[in-house]
């Protein structure tokens, strides 16, 4: 789905943010699903692959969920997109401590991913206020 991004969303350093998440993630899944695609022995799959495609599912959604509170009119509809937001947020951060945990050498890269969801997170609750 293609949103028009506002102008003043698009400079907004809150959707600045998003967008490299969302770039970030889709890099660091990419290099845990070399390691994590293969099978096991006992030709089961490792559980951990579907998490790395959860972290680029969820910081896409980041970024129209913005624009749509900035979108919106009524102030009730905005608060819930940035509820929304809070909720993606938390959700994209706990996978990134969930694939820590992962036999890949792309582990490494979670942390810096993690650093940049906190920092979102603190640009979140100031742009929340604005609402």
């Amino acid at each position: 789905m293609l949103y028009t991004t506002p102008s003043n969303a698009a400079e907004s350093p809150l959707y600045k943010k998003a967008i490299e998440i969302f770039w970030l993630s889709q890099k660091i899944s990419r290099y845990l699903s070399h390691d994590l695609t293969p099978l096991h022995r006992d030709g089961s799959e490792d559980r951990n692959i579907y998490f790395s495609g959860d972290i680029v599912q969820q910081s896409e959604s980041l970024a129209p969920e913005i624009v749509k509170a900035e979108l919106e009119i009524q102030s009730e509809n905005r608060h819930k997109h940035a509820e929304i937001l809070k909720q993606l947020t938390k959700r994209l951060y706990k996978n990134c401590k969930r694939l820590e945990h992962c036999n890949s050498n792309g582990r490494d890269f979670l942390p810096i991913l993690r650093k940049e969801l906190k920092k979102f997170s603190k640009l979140q609750r100031k742009w929340m206020l604005t609402l």
